[in-house]
């Protein structure tokens, strides 16, 4: 039995106190992590310098002691070891080469090519899992195939994912062509950050809320679904959080239908909702408003408080309902680990 408590929640435990941790914890927020940024020189470069990068993932650690680091990479990091150009804009994020035709699905780099790009995020993880407390669970990422499809078509994000849902219409089996191509790609990628040391997986499929019916089954579920198993197969006993943000009444039964031992939500639903219908087939994370983080004050501790309570019947990792933005203020991290641990 793991005395981690991140691997004790995941297991179904429910725990006096919940573990807790935050989405981007390693970024913008924090005057540290700006510092090793500028050293870096770009965001890119920070991905893919192993020593810069466990720095950056180590430095919300010694600040607060969360229960978990994640792994500082990103969920484009993928599309470029598939062969997409990736560039990162100034004040307007990031812009890849396009993939919109069943010729430039095909034109895609084979999986077993991915780690030539891949090798220095395994480094990353390699040197976090010597150096973090014995008691810090190591997390590593990627992103849903749906979700990281959407800027491999668009070219960027998109406020509707409007491009990738046209090439849905226009060409699915195309489009269905791109998903297992990343499918097979993120099994491969997680694969590797669990032998390099990572203790738990998770999936961020950050625009699942925009699929909806069969499409939300088949390019939300079905992906995630095929994911977790190979990789329960190849490492048995592997947690996976799943995090189909914005799913709303869909969160209901994803863990059971998809294999997740976790599941991860938004703040668009209710702590008290899930608590009944996503929180009686395991563990669930979440999910405080990081506006909050920037706000602070008494709501702050009265919300945190409140969905510690709304979750305390079951297993519960403590997280934001997405990443803490730039203009939080570090402080109000401290206020509400106070309001959680006491």
């Amino acid at each position: 039995m793991s005395q981690k408590t991140i691997l004790r929640a995941l297991a179904g435990e429910r725990l006096p106190v919940p573990p807790v941790w935050m989405m981007r914890q390693a970024g913008r927020y924090l005057p540290e992590y700006r510092a090793t940024r500028a050293q870096a020189g770009d965001f890119l470069s920070l991905c893919y310098t192993p020593d810069l990068a466990a720095e950056v993932t180590l430095q919300p650690i010694r600040r607060y002691g969360f229960d978990a680091a994640i792994l500082f990479a990103d969920i484009l990091l993928l599309p470029q070891a598939l062969g997409l150009d990736l560039w990162f804009v100034t004040g307007e994020g990031p812009r890849l080469s396009t993939v919109t035709s069943a010729a430039q699905v095909a034109a895609l780099k084979p999986t077993d090519a991915i780690h030539d790009t891949l090798a220095p995020v395994y480094e990353t993880v390699r040197i976090l899992a010597r150096a973090l407390p014995a008691e810090t669970t190591l997390i590593g990422f990627a992103g849903a195939p749906w979700t990281v499809a959407t800027y491999m078509i668009a070219g960027r994000g998109t406020p509707d994912q409007a491009p990738a849902h046209a090439f849905k219409a226009e060409d699915r089996a195309a489009f269905s062509a791109l998903i297992d191509r990343i499918t097979e790609a993120t099994i491969d990628y997680l694969s590797a950050q669990i032998e390099a040391g990572a203790e738990v997986v998770k999936l961020f499929d950050s625009w699942a809320g925009s699929l909806k019916g069969a499409d939300f089954d088949d390019f939300a579920l079905a992906p995630t679904r095929r994911i977790i198993a190979a990789l329960k197969a190849r490492h048995p006993g592997i947690p996976v959080i799943a995090f189909p943000r914005e799913a709303g009444p869909r969160y209901a039964g994803f863990a059971r239908a998809t294999g997740a031992d976790c599941v991860a939500l938004d703040n668009s639903v209710s702590a008290d909702w899930a608590a009944a219908e996503v929180q009686k087939d395991g563990c669930v994370q979440g999910n405080l408003d990081p506006r909050l983080m920037v706000t602070g004050g008494d709501a702050l501790v009265a919300e945190t408080r409140r969905i510690v309570a709304a979750f305390s019947g079951g297993p519960h990792i403590f997280n934001l309902g997405h990443g803490i933005t730039p203009e939080a203020d570090p402080e109000n991290v401290a206020r509400m680990l106070e309001a959680i641990r006491g």
